[in-house]
């Protein structure tokens, strides 16, 4: 089984209102199992967590503002990785035609 913390734990090692955690999964930034009414937060996505709490405390984004920038970064990172594919197709086509 893979490694996680529950809701609990999680509110109680960093210092933030549950209701801060319940809204991020509500919103849907956040995937969490239920297991016996425990909500738990796979450990593979605790840096999600960690950087929205970060945002939401430390500089003062509300929830939408997490939302947008959240989303952002994932359009950010698809074009990324598209532009990768593209440049690796771009250089084999290039080495083709120099090779022919």
């Amino acid at each position: 089984m893979s490694e996680r913390i529950s809701r609990e734990e999680l509110v109680k090692i960093y210092k933030v209102e549950i209701t801060f955690f319940d809204e991020l999964v509500n919103s849907g930034l956040l995937n969490v199992q239920t297991e016996n009414e425990t909500r738990y937060l796979m450990y593979e996505d605790l840096a999600y967590f960690e950087r929205f709490a970060n945002w939401y405390y430390d500089l003062e984004i509300n929830l939408p503002g997490l939302e947008v920038i959240h989303e952002m970064l994932k359009k950010m990172n698809d074009l990324r990785q598209k532009n990768r594919e593209l440049m690796n197709k771009l250089s084999a086509i290039n080495d083709k035609y120099e090779d022919g």
